[in-house]
């Protein structure tokens, strides 16, 4: 029989432990929202949705079975903020406030699924274990999860503190912070040791 509270619970710690760094990912983009309209926060709820929509699907599929997720090529997809933040870097105007690093669903989603893409690792053999009544409670858990990380990243994205220092350094700080994300996603799967010993 299935346990509700217990489940709920096991999803909540299951969705924290590894979205924590989207906090920081989702304050960048509500602060560019902020100075720069873009991307609107109606898009950067959606693409977050749409991303770690995406992520469990391929966990899902990968949990019974139908696909087979190579590890560590995933963290290739490090290589996504990467050029995001490069690009803002090199193409950025001196007025420019805050670059727009994404400008809709689409970038927002596709940073979310890079981000997270060590997280199939993850999910895949927990919903390998879960009975269909679990599963269903821990993809409401992931949906409350998904709104609940928008609202901190939205709160800390409109704090005056944090508003006032992407307005003094926001040129070069947002593409920078992407670029950092890109390169622990690459340094942390492994794929850089994994690309050495390949060459090597």
């Amino acid at each position: 029989m299935t346990d509700p509270l217990g489940a709920a619970a096991g999803a909540a710690v299951v969705f924290a432990a590894t979205n924590v760094d989207d906090i920081v990912v989702l304050t960048v983009f509500f602060v560019a929202a902020h100075a720069t309209g873009r991307p609107r926060r109606w898009q950067i709820v959606a693409g977050q949705y749409a991303g770690i929509a995406a992520l469990v699907a391929v966990a899902v599929i990968a949990a019974v079975g139908l696909l087979v997720v190579p590890e560590p090529w995933t963290g290739l997809l490090g290589l996504l903020p990467v050029a995001l933040g490069v690009r803002a870097l090199l193409s950025r105007d001196d007025d420019d406030r805050a670059p727009r690093v994404v400008g809709g669903v689409a970038g927002v989603a596709g940073v979310t699924i890079a981000n997270g893409a060590d997280n199939i690792a993850v999910y895949a053999p927990v919903f390998r274990t879960l009975g269909p009544a679990e599963a269903l409670v821990f993809l409401l858990v992931f949906v409350a999860g998904v709104g609940l990380w928008c609202a901190v990243g939205a709160r800390l994205g409109g704090h005056p503190r944090v508003v006032r220092l992407v307005e003094r350094t926001g040129h070069w700080l947002v593409p920078v912070i992407f670029v950092a994300i890109g390169v622990v996603i690459l340094v942390g799967s492994g794929v850089v040791g994994h690309l050495v010993d390949r060459l090597g």
